[in-house]
């Protein structure tokens, strides 16, 4: 394996087979010790959590392709926290998509003035450039087709494919008493320039409340799989 790339909470090994393999670790963004997932650099490190991401991520993989949407997810090996993974191109330099059902964290600091803390919001999607230096500046649909970061088809594609896997993602926490208030995803494309998620579906990337308390990712892994 050669290691291609070495991220905030995962490493990138390219294999033999044309695949690639995320090396899952124990890693996650925030800010002075607290876990955030809105943050854009690692704030602290939580023994297991790269296993219990995994765990979680094999499972929403599993079924958002039962459902149809695609993925970059082949097969994971539990034992050495890895999940190999389909070749795809990241958009521009990296690109964050969140969906938000409630007005917290990043969204509620920048909009406070129009809207309340933890408000209902329509499944609101918004786009980041990964950028740490820059802050994750936020960009709009027409500023990513403009830039030539991605056409006016493949964003539709995005935002419709982020509001779906939210939803399942949601209805699957609530089944278990628990709320998605927002989620974190990353989205790549293949050679014929074809729309899939990719990185993980898991606690370390969504902000779960129950009962009106915030879940940390530990927790809300221990929950979803008790």
């Amino acid at each position: 394996m050669k290691l291609v790339y070495t991220g905030k909470t995962k490493n990138v090994y390219a294999l033999d087979n044309g695949n690639y393999l995320l090396k899952f670790k124990d890693d996650c963004t925030g800010k002075d010790g607290v876990f955030d997932p809105g943050e854009n650099s690692v704030g602290l490190t939580i023994e297991g959590v790269g296993d219990v991401n995994l765990r979680m991520s094999i499972y929403f993989f599993e079924k958002v392709n039962a459902a149809g949407i695609r993925t970059h997810y082949v097969n994971a090996d539990l034992k050495n926290t890895t999940m190999e993974v389909l070749p795809a191109k990241v958009f521009g330099k990296g690109l964050e998509v969140i969906c938000r059902h409630k007005a917290v964290g990043s969204f509620y600091r920048r909009y406070s003035d129009y809207i309340e803390e933890g408000a209902d919001l329509p499944a609101y999607v918004e786009m980041t450039f990964k950028n740490d230096e820059k802050g994750d500046p936020l960009v709009t649909k027409e500023g990513l087709t403009c830039l030539g970061v991605m056409t006016d088809k493949q964003y539709d594609d995005i935002a419709d494919m982020t509001r779906k896997i939210t939803q399942i993602v949601a209805d699957d926490l609530k089944e278990k008493g628990l709320i998605l208030y927002d989620i974190k995803f990353e989205f790549g494309y293949d050679k014929d320039g074809e729309v899939m998620l990719i990185d993980e579906i898991a606690s370390g990337n969504m902000r779960v409340y129950k009962d009106g308390k915030y879940i940390d990712p530990m927790t809300l892994s221990e929950l979803f799989f008790a």
